[in-house]
């Protein structure tokens, strides 16, 4: 933000007049009124250095020559903060640039430079259940915050087709089709017992006949393209796609896994012990070793995911970003050991982990569903809620806090529900345009100076910062905080339309600016919501 490089650099300058090396000091937005739009930190980690009172050395930096006077000017406050006072022409001058860039104010000029980004990754073995959707809209959002900087895109989608859990599968789907042709056959242990089996079991009988034996391949090729079928429809059914889909069978086909054992085995960082392959990750700075491959000779989740996230890392991305349950903390990180093993290049490796997600409908968690089995799957939750309000509310708290989904609120059309909040604002919004161009037909010059009411400074200071949310948000990959801001825009926008009155035909100068300071705040929510991939109605 070129705002924040200014007060950085009249901090900079500070330091060089007065031959002072540091680089450990903050600027961020400050909300305690009266102490400017920023502050720094500068003066009280200066200190130590300086061996001076913090309020001294900040005295000293208010007073030190600023270039950029037209934009901010500066004070000290006790016990030792720089306020950055920001002109409140600044703020109005970047609505022009609102309406000029409109759909690509903060957008980022394409950057040359490629991410994948890795989620839901969801077994082939049932429906898509509710912890699954948190991890769909997440990474879906995450890949739309990469797209939104500049990144070139890949979405992928991960799952093994050649474990024990397709096995169990075909046996499962194997016991429900006997039993659906009047044979005694049990279900294997810990089998999947979800009715989803049964309506395939049905469509076996009826495409291939009540001849099939228990080993018949049918039974899991079937089973397994049936399900994943059911799964890219409930993705699609909440706007996610997927430009590629990995298979773990197809590490073990290329001798990638294979290669793994090799090059761990040369290096001496694995070693056979109890009938099953164990990696040393002892000799690598943890605690205790971890199994690769079991005595039964079927490997852990580590062995293949190290094979496919080496072939991630070999076709070039700049950015890799893995988007995993809570059940993944305790793996990613010797997946992420067994890469440098293999002197893959990890340090543009980000991983996200996000925590479960309660179903709750009157303050009570919702019973688990029987239709499908155990769980509540997602599109059981898409045949209640729009996908808009799926979306949001699988983002209403940080990836990395527990999140319990309320029901009641979700289906509130009301202003209490805040996905109807946001979008009534940008309704209103162009209910008032659309009014405004029925009742004021002359045409007069946007003139932002005449802006000068409290609510109309804050909600043109909120709309200024978009582009550094965004700046944030790229960091952390958080998609709650472009959330949280749109909010905090919606709010200040109902505030200064509730308290000032913007068609006035008795005053056109100010009616005109008021009008125009509203299609800014209807870009910025628009801009947002699209990125969380929300859809932004104009009338509700």
């Amino acid at each position: 933000m070129k705002l924040k490089k200014m007060m950085n650099g009249f901090l900079q300058d500070f330091l060089t007049k007065n031959n002072i090396e540091f680089e450990d000091w903050s600027i961020n937005v400050n909300n305690q009124d009266g102490f400017g739009d920023y502050s720094s930190n500068i003066a009280l980690k200066l200190a130590k250095k300086l061996k001076k009172a913090p309020i001294e050395i900040a005295n000293n930096i208010a007073e030190h020559k600023n270039d950029n006077s037209d934009i901010f000017t500066i004070s000290a406050s006790k016990p030792g903060f720089i306020n950055f006072h920001i002109s409140n022409d600044y703020y109005l001058g970047i609505l022009n640039q609102i309406l000029k860039d409109a759909k690509n104010f903060g957008k980022k000029k394409k950057l040359n430079k490629s991410a994948n980004v890795e989620f839901v990754s969801c077994n082939p073995t049932g429906p898509l259940t509710v912890g699954h959707g948190r991890q769909a809209i997440l990474g879906d959002m995450v890949s739309n915050i990469l797209t939104w900087n500049g990144y070139d895109v890949t979405r992928e989608y991960y799952y093994n087709d050649a474990g024990k859990q397709m096995r169990v599968l075909a046996e499962s789907c194997y016991a429900k089709y006997a039993q659906q042709i009047g044979k005694d056959v049990e279900m294997p242990e810990n089998g999947y017992i979800g009715t989803y089996l049964d309506e395939i079991a049905s469509k076996i009988v009826d495409n291939h006949g009540k001849n099939l034996e228990k080993n018949n391949s049918i039974f899991r090729d079937f089973t397994e393209k049936e399900i994943f079928s059911n799964i890219k429809n409930t993705l699609d059914s909440i706007g996610i796609k997927f430009d590629v889909f990995s298979k773990e069978g197809t590490f073990y086909k290329n001798g990638a896994i294979d290669n793994v054992l090799k090059k761990l085995k040369e290096k001496d960082l694995s070693y056979e012990k109890d009938g099953a392959v164990w990696f040393k990750t002892s000799a690598l700075g943890k605690e205790e070793d971890k199994v690769l491959v079991k005595s039964s000779g079927e490997p852990t989740y580590r062995l293949p995911d190290i094979a496919y996230h080496a072939d991630k890392v070999d076709r070039g991305f700049d950015l890799i970003v893995d988007i995993f349950g809570a059940d993944h903390i305790d793996t990613y990180p010797d997946v992420i050991l067994g890469l440098k093993c293999l002197d893959k290049k990890t340090s543009h490796i980000k991983v996200v982990i996000h925590q479960f997600v309660t179903i709750k409908k009157g303050g009570e968690i919702v019973k688990m569903s029987t239709r499908k089995a155990n769980f509540i799957t997602l599109d059981e939750l898409k045949d209640q809620l729009s996908s808009d309000i799926i979306r949001y509310f699988f983002i209403m708290r940080g990836a990395n806090s527990h999140l319990d989904f309320d029901l009641d609120l979700a289906k509130d059309e009301s202003e209490k529900n805040p996905v109807y909040y946001l979008q009534y604002a940008n309704a209103r919004i162009s209910n008032l345009l659309t009014r405004y161009d029925k009742e004021i037909s002359e045409k007069v010059k946007v003139d932002f100076t005449l802006l000068k009411e409290k609510d109309e400074i804050a909600l043109a200071k909120l709309l200024s910062e978009f582009p550094n949310k965004m700046d944030e948000v790229l960091k952390s990959l958080e998609p709650r905080k472009i959330a949280t801001y749109l909010e905090e825009v919606a709010a200040a926008y109902h505030k200064f339309y509730g308290n000032h009155k913007v068609i006035n035909s008795q005053n056109l100068d100010l009616s005109y600016a008021r009008k125009k300071l509203c299609e800014a705040t209807k870009i910025i929510l628009t801009n947002g919501l699209t990125i969380l991939g929300i859809s932004a109605p104009e009338r509700m």
